[in-house]
């Protein structure tokens, strides 16, 4: 059998969302969520793949500027929206729309494509390696207590329709991108996405609820979550569930968590997909009591080595050069020689000897500082050929904080 996997229609849209939702175990969505996402996805960047005039195969790629190592705004390209049909499963459906993809994405110039896996085990063969993990809790606050930063008490709390202060929200989540590699820089029409508010995921808890925090007449920071009330005979055990939490300041930062542990007839605070380094870690009484756990979150992959690993800075100076296997995307197979340090990088082809031997994937995991090139080769996914090159790489591609994804896409 053969597919056309081509680009895709205005006209043929509900076809190819409706192969997308039928994917996702038939996935439901509203009209006005179903409006936004055909909004914010770009037709000329979205592929079909066709089995005669039926849709089969689905595949978007959102346009991004991801922050890496440094603080540079680096294009990426976005993968989503990904499905094949139950009925075309392991007929190459999926291989054919990951290799037109990956051309096309080199042809835009973006040296980046990143992804948000349903099931990890499928795009480690076209090159993604697991770049960024999330922290996930489940709080006991009956029972664990914050000791809190100095300046808490200065900042007050108020709360807010989501949709009322959306812009200032905003204005905060943009003032810590640079800061944090593997964090977006939201287009616009993004902020919406963060006000999506699905009846049927509440899982019997309230609406979308939103608290900002002020410190001398500023927004400098702000909260999402939802509440579910819950009884026993012993009394109340309700839930509040963290959607979303940005500042400005270890302050505020502290004061926001600070409500979260103390919200009324609540005794447990639900957290997913937040950084691995988190401060709220260090300020908890008992952190077994929070019940920490870690799972992947972006899946990396560098589709131009070069202008890449050129795009970003390192922690400490290196000089290696990296052979690099890349069976998918064999312009970016051979030699590398990458020069840096924290001020700038180059990275171009040499016929020098190589240092360190890796896949395309390997440094799609290192790449935002996340995973240790020393780790990679404790599991037998990297090979030192030159003696201390791996220390040196290692040290330089390390980031001062843990790269983090803060929402899906």
């Amino acid at each position: 059998m053969t597919t056309d996997v081509r680009v895709l229609r205005r006209d043929e849209w509900d076809e190819w969302y409706g192969n997308l939702m039928r994917a996702f175990a038939g996935m439901e969505e509203s009209p006005e969520e179903q409006a936004l996402w055909d909004e914010l996805t770009h037709l000329d960047r979205s592929l079909g793949a066709w089995d005669e005039e039926v849709c089969v195969g689905t595949a978007g790629a959102f346009r991004f500027r991801l922050t890496v190592p440094g603080g540079a705004s680096v294009p990426t390209a976005g993968v989503t929206m990904v499905s094949v049909a139950a009925t075309h499963r392991r007929r190459g459906v999926l291989t054919s729309m990951m290799r037109r993809q990956l051309d096309d994405i080199r042809g835009w110039g973006e040296p980046l494509a990143v992804l948000t896996a349903s099931e990890p085990a499928i795009y480690g063969r076209f090159g993604y390696g697991v770049g960024t993990f999330q922290l996930g809790a489940e709080i006991d606050t009956s029972r664990v207590h914050l000791s809190v930063p100095p300046g808490t008490d200065d900042v007050r709390l108020r709360y807010a329709a989501p949709a009322d202060v959306l812009d200032a929200c905003e204005a905060v989540y943009a003032r810590l991108v640079p800061g944090r590699p593997g964090m977006p820089a939201r287009e616009p029409g993004w902020e919406r996405v963060a006000l999506l508010d699905r009846p049927g995921e509440r899982d019997g808890a309230s609406a979308l609820q939103c608290v900002v925090a002020e410190r001398d007449g500023e927004i400098t920071g702000y909260a999402r979550f939802r509440t579910k009330l819950g009884w026993e005979v012993t009394g109340h055990n309700g839930t509040v569930a963290l959607k979303d939490l940005a500042a400005l300041d270890p302050a505020t930062d502290a004061a926001l968590w600070r409500f979260l542990f103390g919200i009324d007839l609540t005794t447990t605070l639900t957290v997913r997909g937040r950084p691995l380094d988190e401060a709220w870690q260090h300020l908890v009484s008992d952190i077994r009591r929070c019940a920490p756990r870690v799972r992947d979150a972006l899946h990396v992959r560098l589709v131009d080595v070069g202008a890449a690993l050129q795009a970003r800075t390192y922690q400490a100076p290196v000089d290696v050069v990296f052979e690099v296997e890349d069976a998918f995307c064999p312009w970016d197979e051979g030699r590398w020689r990458l020069t840096g340090d924290a001020k700038g990088a180059s990275c171009a082809r040499t016929t020098d000897a190589a240092d360190l031997s890796l896949s395309v994937r390997e440094l799609g995991s290192a790449y935002l500082g996340g995973v240790s090139l020393t780790a990679l080769a404790a599991a037998g996914r990297v090979r030192e050929l030159r003696q201390g090159a791996l220390a040196e790489a290692s040290l330089a591609f390390g980031s001062a904080v843990a790269p983090w994804l803060p929402h899906g896409f």
